[in-house]
């Protein structure tokens, strides 16, 4: 869906709805081809070019502090922070369920929103055994990792016998655009889908960062007790490989990218068992690995 901007208006709204949450406003100066009314110009701008208000995704910066020390700083929209941290804590292999965390706080600073997580001492002293320093950026998800080994996390082989139809992946496909408000308004931002067998969206997560919006449909869906249900993930990106190494530490059998896969990507689906799905686009997939779960019927 193509991105808009509108036209300025005299006095700002009063308070954002909620499709709204996750942008601010900038005031831009639009250059077109053909001005549609170079007479109603004001003094001092060209021909062709308007002023308008634009909308544009908020970014920030999110520390995630565990039992006080201080793990990781990643760049995210600033809402669902809660779901963010709880994916992420899962992804990472930090925890393994909701038991092992014993609090959770969000706070915000000057330079950013601090959330601290309170985890069990079991926990907590595995992840002092094996912790890496990192900052992310929005594009990647292992800046920083401090070895080579730290990158692939071990996995279980998914043993799903979850099968669905290509009928439901062309309709998610179809579905995902009207389901990503925050994108319809700024353009800029990835949405990460959970859909039902029969290929109905449940629920959507949006971030300026393909995986940061994964973590938070991840820790929705672990905080909810979804994370097993029959389902399968619609990504508005590639498909990375931290894109399905996180789907498989969630334990998702299929995953669906509207855009390509990476070598690296195809080759954790190989390992994980997961169900790889790229170039998801209206009338046309390709799958790239455990085909006996999609099916014609």
């Amino acid at each position: 869906m193509e991105h808009v901007v509108t036209e300025e208006a005299a006095e700002p709204e009063q308070g954002d709805s909620a499709d709204e949450q996750g942008s601010d406003k900038a005031s831009v100066q639009v250059w077109t081809a053909a001005n549609k009314n170079t007479a109603g110009n004001e003094p001092g701008l060209e021909p062709g070019i308007e002023r308008g208000i634009d909308k544009v995704a908020e970014e920030s910066a999110v520390a995630l502090v565990y039992n006080g020390l201080s793990h990781a700083v990643m760049m995210v929209s600033p809402h669902k922070l809660k779901e963010f941290a709880m994916g992420f804590s899962l992804t990472e292999g930090i925890i393994s369920s909701l038991e092992d965390v014993y609090d959770l706080q969000v706070t915000r600073t000057d330079l950013g929103d601090e959330v601290e997580i309170t985890l069990s001492t079991q926990r907590f002293a595995r992840l002092k055994d094996k912790r890496r320093s990192l900052t992310g950026r929005t594009g990647c998800g292992i800046c920083g990792a401090e070895s080579l080994q730290q990158i692939r996390l071990p996995v279980t082989p998914l043993d799903s016998e979850l099968v669905v139809s290509h009928a439901a992946v062309q309709r998610a496909t179809r579905a995902l655009d009207a389901n990503q408000p925050l994108q319809q308004l700024t353009g800029a931002v990835h949405g990460a889908a959970w859909c039902q067998p029969d290929g109905a969206i449940q629920f959507v997560c949006e971030d300026v960062g393909r995986h940061n919006a994964l973590d938070k449909l991840i820790g929705r869906l672990f905080q909810e007790g979804m994370l097993g249900s029959p389902g399968f993930l619609l990504i508005s990106s590639r498909a990375s490989y931290e894109i399905v190494q996180k789907a498989a530490m969630a334990k998702i059998a299929i995953v669906v990218a509207v855009s390509a896969p990476t070598t690296m990507a195809l080759d954790v689906a190989h390992d994980a068992g997961i169900t790889l799905v790229g170039f998801s686009r209206i009338g046309r997939h390709v799958v790239y690995t455990n085909s006996q779960r999609l099916s014609q019927a």
